[in-house]
């Protein structure tokens, strides 16, 4: 297949890049390699799929020294001639769109940055696969989507009508804009609901860099709502597995579905919504102690009460994705800690 893969410079984006790579697909990756962090970090993700830093300048199509089937352009997805023009000049078999503006925090701060990324940079593509015919498209949403949904576990089936942060009222924008392109033009679509994912080349903003790097320096980590979270964590290679197996498997429209009573997961049209998490929540205090197990060393914790769009819990129901594409993730946190831990040692240095 050949694929265009937004956000490839990212976290997630990296390790679906290589599992593609790896099986043989064609992959023109995109990001806009923005600082809303390192983009040092960045840069180091794209050195490990073959794009050297000097050569990611704005427009360039860069080949990878690494992957004979992998390119890799800096382009923003508010760009909209340029990604019309890089549609109409690829003929793409599928899009996995897992660029956006992230973070739950930050989102409270800075809405707009919100609004242009996953909202205004989603339409763009929404647009490139109507007008070009693209055979799937893949597109990453969040757990954020539950926002005050109290039953455990969440379940594609919810509702999802009170998001309790912006950036989770984006995520669902984007299920709602991808219903309906692919009700009015046949679009074949599959959105993901990540739940926490962790892993190598993880995010700075998340807890797990941000508790690794304190405790290794000696100073106090923030343990919001005084420890009593859980979070579904789910390791990276078994997201990025899922997603690919996802890539291959386009939605038929459902003809049993009913306006009556619908079910937001699935329509008449071809469309499908799926969690996709380890279906195995975590204490946040076991997830630490996790961490010190590994670094051989005490967190130091400071309980701060709960923050403004934070949830308590967050919990996938994966059944939907299990029955469909055999989706099973495997890996334990103690061997997901340990070879971050592994990883965070190497990159940044002990």
């Amino acid at each position: 297949m050949k694929i265009l893969l937004t956000g490839s410079a990212g976290f997630i984006g990296l390790h679906v890049a290589l599992k593609l790579l790896s099986r043989g697909d064609e992959v023109v990756g995109i990001d806009n390699i923005n600082d809303y962090y390192d983009i040092g970090l960045k840069h180091g993700r794209l050195a490990a799929s073959g794009i050297r830093k000097e050569d990611a300048v704005p427009g360039a199509v860069v080949k990878s020294s690494l992957f004979p089937g992998y390119r890799f352009i800096r382009m923003d997805l508010l760009d909209r001639d340029g990604l019309s023009a890089l549609f109409a000049r690829e003929g793409f078999d599928a899009v996995c769109n897992l660029a956006a503006q992230a973070g739950v925090r930050y989102s409270l701060r800075n809405p707009q940055a919100y609004v242009d990324s996953n909202i205004t940079g989603f339409l763009n593509i929404l647009e490139g696969c109507r007008h070009h015919r693209v055979g799937h498209l893949v597109f990453a949403s969040s757990s954020s989507v539950y926002g005050l949904n109290e039953r455990m576990p969440f379940s594609v089936s919810d509702n999802v009508d009170h998001p309790v942060s912006f950036y989770g009222a984006t995520k669902k924008s984007n299920e709602l804009m991808a219903h309906t392109y692919s009700h009015l033009f046949g679009i074949p679509v599959t959105g993901l609901r990540f739940f926490t994912v962790y892993g190598p080349w993880g995010r700075p903003d998340m807890a797990p860099i941000l508790f690794t790097k304190a405790i290794l320096e000696g100073r106090e980590i923030n343990v919001f709502n005084n420890g009593e979270m859980q979070r579904d964590f789910t390791y990276i290679d078994d997201i990025a597995e899922g997603v690919i197996r996802v890539i291959s498997r386009p939605p038929a429209g459902d003809p049993a579905w009913s306006g009556a009573d619908p079910d937001p997961s699935r329509s008449r049209a071809p469309y499908r919504i799926y969690n996709i998490g380890n279906s195995a929540p975590v204490k946040l205090l076991d997830f630490i102690g996790t961490i010190e197990g590994k670094l051989g060393k005490k967190a130091i914790k400071k309980m701060l009460p709960m923050q403004p769009g934070d949830v308590v819990a967050t919990y996938a129901d994966v059944t939907d994705l299990v029955k469909d594409i055999g989706y099973a993730p495997s890996t334990s946190l103690d061997e997901g800690i340990g070879r971050f831990v592994d990883w965070y040692l190497e990159y940044y240095g002990r």
